[in-house]
This record gives structure tokens, sequence and C-alpha cells, in this order.
């Protein structure tokens, strides 16, 4: 009997220490978080969100409301689309096209706010002493582009403007880091992008925006968006909006501060953060009638030009706060 005894009380006594540990770890985590509801947001390097990020203060104010924010950086908006459809992240900061082609493709999503216009730093860049002088240039050339991105609408509309068509050119659609290989090295002759990567390409790459999106009405507007989260939780969503909102309100005022915070964030020298965060005003607010339109004109296109197999009505992925 006392063998049996033995065993029976080291086993108890076994999980009582495992319980206790498993105590131990929860309280732990539980005190850890203080309570806080967790949102996680998606954004790509040196956008709105990014320094948002870098500046603290976001994070600062929404935990002082009851939430954490945690962090995810994807290389595009398509890539975010993704990881939004899965249900990783909760929002997700783009540019003025994924959102447009995830919807088409069926991906439930909400419309929560727009910032600014990135149309200055957002175009066609090509070498310096590259024999392409005008749009009309492009014809048989090879321009790379990233799919369900801005730079694949920026790319429809120059062509357009250029009264080419996608056949008078050769597409190549790349990821931005292989994109930028490609443009570095003259295996492309044309490169659609967005800041920080255009101006990079122009002071690092020995390259030159050929056009930018003010001279076709591209304003590759950043645009921020949800999947259920924001539709069931819209009093956190109108703080984020208006934490956000500051945070710009700061960018703006405080643009050498922000080179400096984001060349080092973003390991880019300062020469090319200042063209990026210099020739364009940060904003971030609801949804207007004027950048529903925008995402509209979008969808006109890319259904027109057979790339999006539906046509939808942006309106009614709008999101309402009030």
């Amino acid at each position: 009997m006392g063998k049996y005894f033995k065993r029976a009380f080291y086993t108890i006594f076994l999980l009582f220490i495992a319980g206790v540990a498993i105590w131990g770890y929860t309280l732990t985590k539980s005190k850890g978080d203080k309570g806080l509801e967790t949102i996680t947001i998606g954004y790509q390097a040196g956008d709105p969100i990014d320094i948002s990020k870098a500046h603290g203060q976001l994070v600062k104010k929404m935990a002082a409301k009851g939430y954490r924010i945690v962090f995810k950086e994807f290389q595009n908006g398509a890539a975010e689309m993704e990881a939004m459809s899965s249900g990783t992240i909760d929002f997700a900061r783009t540019g003025d096209t994924p959102p447009v082609t995830a919807a088409a493709n069926g991906t439930k999503l909400s419309l929560v706010a727009a910032g600014s216009s990135k149309s200055n730093g957002s175009g066609l860049v090509v070498k310096k002493n590259s024999s392409i002088k005008a749009i009309k240039d492009l014809k048989g050339k090879k321009i790379a582009y990233t799919t369900n991105t801005s730079s694949q609408y920026m790319v429809l509309k120059v062509l357009k403007q250029a009264g080419l068509s996608t056949n008078d050119v050769k597409l190549m659609d790349m990821s931005q880091s292989a994109a930028a290989v490609a443009f570095a090295k003259g295996k492309v002759d044309a490169w659609a992008n967005w800041d920080p990567s255009t101006a990079q390409a122009e002071l690092t790459y020995k390259g030159r925006m050929l056009v930018n999106g003010t001279k076709v009405d591209v304003n590759n507007r950043d645009v921020l968006i949800s999947g259920q989260y924001a539709s069931n939780h819209k009093t956190a969503t109108q703080l984020l909006i208006q934490y956000l909102s500051e945070d710009m309100d700061w960018a703006n005022t405080h643009k050498s501060k922000l080179v400096t915070l984001m060349s080092k964030k973003l390991k880019l020298s300062k020469a090319v953060v200042s063209r990026m965060v210099n020739r364009r005003i940060y904003k971030f607010s609801a949804m207007t009638t004027e950048t529903t339109n925008e995402e509209q004109a979008i969808a006109d296109l890319l259904y027109q030009e057979g790339i999006t197999k539906k046509h939808i009505t942006m309106s009614d992925y709008v999101l309402n706060l009030n």
C-alpha cells in the first residue's frame, strides 16, 4: 500500500505544481497586458502608420483608452489585404488601389478613413540617361510594377494619357524589392512606385521621375481599411482616426525632426527621406465624397481593363462612423 500511496502522492503533487505554473503564467500575462484589448494594424515602411509608430504617441494614447496597438509591417497593400482576409490584422493602411481589387475579389472590408495625396512622390521613374523623355516613349519598353497596388493603376493611367495600351509595352509584375534590383541594374526601363522607393530610385539609383501622379490624376491617397473590426468597434476606430490625425499634424509641423526620425527608422539617407517628407502634406480623416469618388474611378478603370471581373460600387464599402 505504501508504494501505491507514494505514487499517488507524487502524481497529485506534480499536477498541483503544473497547475500553479499555468495559473502563474496566466496571471502574469494578464497583468503584463494590463487588460488591454489588442488592435493589430498593418502598415508599410515610411507610411503614416510607420510615422505614428516611430513617434510613439499613438500607442500611449490608445493604451490610456484601453487598447494595445500591435504593428505588422508588409511590403505592399496587396499583402496586407491577404492578411486582412485571413483575419491576421484588424486594420490596414494601404494605397488607394488594394481595397478596390480586394473588394472586387470578394474580401469583406470597410473603408474607414483617408489620408492625403501622395501624387508628387508616386509615378514612373527612369534612369537619368534614359532615352525615354516623354510618356509616349514608353512604347515597347519594360515597365516594372506590382499587381493589385497603386503602381498598377498608375501604369494604366500613364498609358491611357499617352494613347498606349498594355499591349504596347512589356509589363513586368514584380515585388518592390525585386523591381528595385531590376531598376538599379538596368533590367527594366521604367519603374512604377511610390515614396520612399521613388525618392530612393531618384537619389540612389540615378533615376528621374518621368511622370508623377499630379500629371495623370493619380493621388495614390493613403486609405485606412478594416475587415469586421471597425464596424463592431466604432469607438476604438474613431479614437484611432483621431490620434492618427494628431500624429499627422505633428508630422507637418516638425518635418526636420520627422526626417531625422524616419531616416533612422528606415535606414535611408536623410536626403532620400527629406525628399519623401517635403513633397507631401500628411493627413488622416474620415472618408468623404471626394475620396470615395477617387476610389470609384479606380474601380471603374480596373473593371474596364479587365483586371477585376466585378464592377463594384465603392460607396457600399464606406463605413459610417456616426
